[in-house]
């Protein structure tokens, strides 16, 4: 069953208002809560009983399956091991993510390592975010992973979101993109108080005409940290691209250190990196509108994680 609280962390971490329909698998405190799968979806336990399996047949189309993660227990670490397989000529969505609500002293976290195998001409996008609720001074920690290996021709999109009350989160992207493959992931973090986050990501780019694009938008408020780190690396004729963007508030620390390695001669590496504070033209310009400072700072900052 769900109570109000369970409620609330499916919404907001999957847009869920209860049990959604078609193939899920939903986690609650380190166990799981419910499951169901569908002709082309597959879920079931794998072998060490620390995650799932998930497959989807070869040229499933317009499906999708939830697999968020909910937490409201004090003193609980949980670490899972999901493995995914889309098969060949698939197009598919899969919307995760974990929500924390803490009510004590006692931290709470979850570790969620998550393998993707994207079969050829297959494409995926992966929408995962990251929410901490609840009046409690225990802290809530978030340590996501993510392995992304592209087949030829495969297209995968990956939404990684964090933009509120976690305290401490260490993220790892890693992608293998082969021939013809397209890899774009977006990150989107906002930390406040004394909340840290680091996101380091290792893509290596290993087939002809492959390509990837990472993009970065971080808003740094209160005594807030966050780290940002890039190794893009290129062993074929390919593109790939680094942008990283940052808004400091208050006496927010913020790093971004990218670094492009080619290794073939046709291979094309960019990158583009900033981090500044918000305009005061812009800020102006919304408080002739009738906004008053908070409204006006709140509206650029969610223009801007857009």
């Amino acid at each position: 069953m769900l109570n109000a609280i369970d409620k609330e962390l499916l919404k907001e971490v999957a847009d869920l208002e209860g049990i959604p329909k078609g193939a899920y698998n939903i986690r609650k405190n380190g166990e799981l809560l419910g499951r169901e799968v569908s002709a082309n979806i597959n879920i079931e336990t794998n072998e060490a009983g620390n995650g799932i399996i998930i497959r989807i047949k070869p040229g499933t189309k317009n499906e999708s399956v939830h697999i968020p993660v909910i937490l409201s227990k004090a003193g609980l670490h949980d670490v899972v091991y999901n493995t995914f397989e889309v098969g060949e000529n698939a197009d598919v969505a899969i919307i995760a993510g974990c929500g924390i609500h803490c009510g004590g002293s006692q931290s709470e976290g979850h570790s969620g390592i998550h393998e993707f195998r994207i079969g050829k001409n297959a494409r995926m996008k992966y929408v995962e975010k990251h929410v901490a609720t609840g009046e409690g001074s225990g802290k809530r920690i978030l340590n996501p992973t993510t392995r992304v290996f592209l087949e030829e021709g495969a297209y995968a999109e990956m939404e990684l979101t964090q933009l509120g009350g976690v305290d401490e989160a260490k993220r790892v992207n890693e992608g293998e993109i082969k021939a013809g493959a397209s890899l774009l992931i977006t990150e989107r973090v906002m930390t406040d108080k004394t909340q840290e986050a680091e996101s380091k990501n290792e893509l290596i780019l290993v087939g002809e005409n492959s390509k990837a694009n990472i993009i970065s938008r971080s808003v740094v408020k209160g005594d807030s940290k966050q780290d940002f780190f890039v190794n893009l690396e290129a062993r074929a004729k390919c593109y790939g691209h680094i942008e990283c963007d940052a808004i400091i508030m208050d006496r927010g620390i913020s790093q971004t250190i990218p670094a492009l390695k080619a290794l073939h001669p046709d291979a094309e590496l960019t990158h583009e990196a900033s981090i500044g504070k918000i305009a005061n033209d812009q800020l102006m310009k919304l408080m002739s509108l009738g906004l008053d400072y908070d409204e006006a700072v709140n509206r650029i900052i969610q223009g801007f994680l857009k």
